[in-house]
């Protein structure tokens, strides 16, 4: 940690950021394959509210929910009706847990086949609220838990169900058995991403971070150990402690009709309207060759100007210019942070690395982003690379107000000749690189039958070191106790 550069600051969030170890995980994230974007609550009713991103009966999840919720009737949604299979791991605000609906009663059954429920596993994640408490992080907590309330976007996480168990708040979402992008980018040959495939997971988190920025929320923690991947390749963001949640005014602005990637605006741009405007234009006009030549865009983008956080959050490696000096930042922050895990995707490393963490914060500030020489085969490869280069140098410019995205957000960068041919309107349904094989969900584990459930243990273990996994889950009948919080 570099403390000797870190120093608090006055501002309401508190102060967190983390280093990195190529070796492992990086600290601050979870070395998991679930949707670990959850936190305390102090509700312990369920959520039901939420509208699942597709059509309820081709989500398992959302179906397998629906029927535990009619057989509960009016009983709340608990830990006891959840069975934990395996800890998945780890991150600063809690740990996260594979689990699945338990087997109904038999004098419970006929609200639908519950058989089936058993084969839909989630991620738990489990917060202790008295820890969080005590390392004076509740805010952090009680952001990233308002953030989940109100997101709904497919490559965004979602709350299938909150409850409390002691002093214990726990939040079941989707579980990704494809691991995240650090992981995956491990597998790679030569630990590094193609070119299409590090368009397809960025051009997929530029849609994610331009519907945050549009709610008025700044990420602030993007980074390859927080891009989750779903069971279809798709990714998902997750992990929201670190965000930050301030007001926004969409605008819609007359652009020229071009694919310039310059990070400054036209002079010809003009607001056109605020979205929000209860002034309807009724004069008619007739076409033009500038009018012709132009786009409207919508534009919803919380800046420095608009947002004045002076945390220090963030990861080493992955911290904006602005962010290190604190001089207030935006949602500026995250199209810098784009740029630093486009480089990571594509060349295995970051661009500011140092030998200790004061060299990292160092370089940032200072020193220019350089390339790695790489050998291409093909001629058009070389061009592509140009191609990423450029758009990367223009997101890691360390001016915030010259940097690409904060004039336009996501939709200057859309218009980057990187992401020529990307279609944004479909994007939900393009193919993925890659896909995890079917049945994923608990690689490098074996199913062994224990009575009439199945719980997984690791391979290779001794029978007596795997004792019973359900010891450090059991509940007792009364008082609402739980036995084992070592566990979680």
């Amino acid at each position: 940690m570099a403390s000797t550069i870190v120093t608090p600051r006055d501002e309401s969030d508190n102060d967190s950021f983390s280093s990195r170890n190529h070796h492992h995980h990086r600290s601050s994230s979870s070395s998991h394959s679930a949707c670990s974007s959850a936190t305390a609550a102090t509700t312990t009713s369920s959520r039901s509210t939420h509208k699942p991103h597709k059509a309820a009966n081709e989500d398992a999840a959302w179906e397998a929910m629906r029927r535990l919720r009619l057989r509960k009737g009016p009983h709340p949604v608990g830990l006891e009706d959840f069975r934990v299979v395996r800890r998945l791991g780890g991150g600063d605000m809690g740990n996260v847990y594979l689990c699945r609906i338990r087997k109904a009663a038999p004098a419970a059954r006929g609200y639908g086949d519950d058989d089936d429920d058993e084969h839909v596993y989630y991620a738990m994640k489990v917060v202790d609220r008295e820890a969080v408490a005590m390392r004076n992080k509740l805010k952090r907590a009680e952001m990233e838990k308002e953030i989940l309330s109100i997101v709904d976007h497919p490559f965004l996480p979602t709350l299938y169900a909150e409850f409390e168990a002691s002093h214990f708040s726990c939040y079941l979402m989707e579980f990704c058995p494809g691991g995240d992008l650090y992981a995956a980018r491990l597998r790679q040959p030569g630990s590094r991403f193609s070119v299409s495939s590090a368009k397809f997971y960025a051009a997929e988190i530029v849609v994610a971070l331009e519907y945050l920025h549009m709610m008025g929320i700044v990420y602030r923690d993007l980074k390859p150990e927080n891009v989750l991947v779903r069971h279809d390749g798709h990714i998902m963001l997750s992990d929201f402690d670190l965000s930050l949640k301030t007001d926004v005014v969409p605008k819609l602005l007359l652009t020229p009709k071009t694919t310039s990637s310059s990070p400054s605006p036209p002079p010809s741009s003009s607001p056109l309207l605020s979205c929000f405007s209860t002034k309807p234009r009724r004069h008619k006009t007739t076409p033009s060759s500038s009018s012709s030549s132009a786009v409207v865009v919508v534009v919803a983008e919380p800046t420095s100007t608009t947002t004045r956080s002076k945390s220090l959050v963030g990861t080493h490696e992955y911290l904006a210019p602005e962010v290190i000096s604190g001089e207030g930042h935006g949602g500026e922050v995250d199209w810098w942070t784009l740029g630093v895990l486009l480089y990571e995707l594509l060349y295995g490393i970051t661009p500011f690395k140092g030998e200790t963490n004061e060299r990292t914060l160092r370089n940032i500030m200072k020193q220019p982003v350089r390339f790695p020489k790489t050998k291409m085969k093909e001629r058009d490869d070389r061009e592509e690379m140009k191609v990423v280069e450029d758009l990367i140098r223009k997101l890691l410019v360390k001016n915030p107000k010259k940097r690409m995205g904060s004039w336009m957000g996501a939709a200057e960068i859309k218009r980057h000749e990187f992401f020529e041919g990307v279609n944004w309107a479909l994007i939900r349904w393009a193919g993925p690189p890659e896909v995890p094989p079917s049945g994923n969900y608990c690689r490098g584990f074996d199913l062994k039958k224990k009575g009439n459930s199945g719980v997984l243990v690791p391979k290779g273990r001794k029978e007596k070191e795997r004792g019973n996994n359900n010891e450090a889950f059991r509940i007792t009948s009364g008082g609402g106790h739980y036995h084992h919080f070592d566990y979680f």
